[in-house]
């Protein structure tokens, strides 16, 4: 027993009261950390200072719907560590958005925003707004309330906010138009812009790319490559598109995807043709996934069910690859167990935090390899960086360098997470643990050599 650890959590989560998220997160980074906690306890210190959040804001955000009534939601930004550069991470458009919810993000933003070996802090931000169902211009009025607030706390040098659930293409817009009008700059601060005015290539893409990339940098260390590899996705979203469609590129075979509503199964699993159709589903006609069935019949829909809770009845022929892209704490303990019966040998985590605790210890005990989302989803916030860098050069580097400077990163990240797993962790399949003690190291370093703890 590490002196002193116990009491330090205790302090930790009394602190935090009503934030479950929040707290399963710190727990989840500080069990890693228990070596580096016996080696140098003075460790222990910077992490409980890291785990508070340097500043938290909470503002109102009226607008007016197109009845003409005003509605208010709350907008929210978790500015959680700027040791390494400007705050970095996402905005959330959602109504199950709260603060433990941002504060757990904002805190995994730190450690993967570190891993990425790029100069950016740890933030995330958003509000209980949701967009479905809503208008454009309803939408629109509602980013121009939420930035006429943010932006009195975001800049280039301070903090750097992109998109998350509900903040796509569409909402990047709006919001970057109110802060030109605001600031009057010519410039925009959020990433994942258009690449028409200033954002970067493939950095949609990116979060997807990123995650396949870190698998297949696994498989090349076994000696082995993804090729034919059957491959279980969930989520239908931007993460969950570009998962799908880089499998398919490096000759894998990806054969579900989900919403909220449903999955589906497609036993001749996804080709170009099928994930350009996934895409417009959700993309263009904001539709269900459930009518993907209607226009490739041979494919099976399960109402209400989520894919990790398809049985090998369901999906029979097994699988080797699975790849959680919608939200956190979709995979339970029973989820983890239907991954073995299906024959998963790896878990990449391209949402944030989409395992459970449960399931987390579960897979280390069935022999699954977890890639946790801090190191396997960190290529949409390394292309954040990397747009960033190409607005302060007023530069545009081309689809196949951005790609290429991708999956460089991802490659660096899996290596880091090899290399600590095996020398603090039980091997180097330990990721997680590699990813926490990486990402932890660097910052915790920073924070002293600063004087900040």
């Amino acid at each position: 027993m590490i002196t002193g650890y116990n009491e330090m959590i205790d302090r930790i989560s009394n602190r935090e009261g009503t934030s479950p998220e929040f707290i399963q997160a710190v727990k989840e980074v500080a069990e890693s950390l228990k070596k580096v906690f016996e080696e140098e306890p003075e460790y222990m210190k910077v992490f409980e200072v890291m785990a508070e959040p340097e500043r938290v804001v909470m503002f109102r955000v009226p607008w007016e719907d197109d009845s003409g009534r005003i509605q208010v939601n709350r907008g929210f930004r978790v500015q959680f560590s700027s040791v390494l550069g400007p705050y970095k991470g996402g905005l959330r458009f959602h109504p199950s958005v709260n603060l433990s919810i941002l504060k757990f993000l904002g805190f995994e933003q730190v450690f993967k925003n570190s891993l990425t070996g790029l100069p950016m802090g740890g933030g995330k931000g958003g509000s209980d707004f949701d967009p479905k169902g809503k208008s454009d211009k309803e939408v629109a009025r509602f980013c121009q309330s939420f930035m006429l607030e943010l932006s009195r706390m975001i800049g280039p040098d301070t903090d750097v906010p992109a998109g998350d659930i509900g903040v796509g293409g569409r909402e990047i817009g709006y919001m970057a138009g109110q802060y030109r009008r605001i600031r009057n700059e010519s410039s925009c601060v959020l990433t994942g812009k258009n690449p028409k005015w200033g954002g970067s290539r493939i950095r949609p893409e990116a979060t997807g790319y990123g995650t396949v990339y870190f698998v297949q940098e696994w498989y090349k260390s076994k000696g082995s490559c993804m090729k034919d590899k059957r491959c279980i996705v969930s989520g239908s979203g931007n993460v969950a598109q570009y998962t799908i469609e880089k499998l398919i590129q490096l000759g894998a075979k990806p054969m579900t995807c989900c919403d909220s509503a449903g999955s589906i199964y497609d036993p001749a699993g996804f080709d170009a043709e099928k994930v350009q159709h996934i895409m417009e589903l959700k993309n263009v006609k904001r539709a269900r996934i459930s009518e993907y069935v209607e226009k490739y019949p041979t494919a099976t829909y399960f109402a209400g069910k989520s894919v990790w809770q398809l049985t090998t009845t369901d999906m029979p022929g097994g699988f080797e690859c699975a790849f959680p892209c919608a939200t956190q704490n979709e995979i339970d303990g029973e989820g983890a167990k239907l991954l073995e019966s299906h024959g998963v040998k790896i878990v990449a985590e391209g949402a944030n935090m989409p395992s459970t605790d449960e399931a987390c210890h579960l897979y280390k005990s069935l022999n699954i390899v977890h890639c946790p989302g801090k190191a396997a989803n960190a290529g949409g916030v390394a292309v954040s960086g990397l747009e960033m860098s190409q607005n302060s050069m007023r530069l545009r580097w081309e689809s196949h360098e951005v790609d290429a400077k991708l999956h460089q990163i991802m490659k660096g990240i899996f290596e880091n997470c090899v290399l600590y797993g095996a020398k603090y962790g039980w091997g180097e399949d330990d990721l997680v643990t590699g990813a926490n003690v990486a990402g932890f190291l660097k910052v915790a370093d920073s924070m002293q050599e600063f004087g900040w703890a």
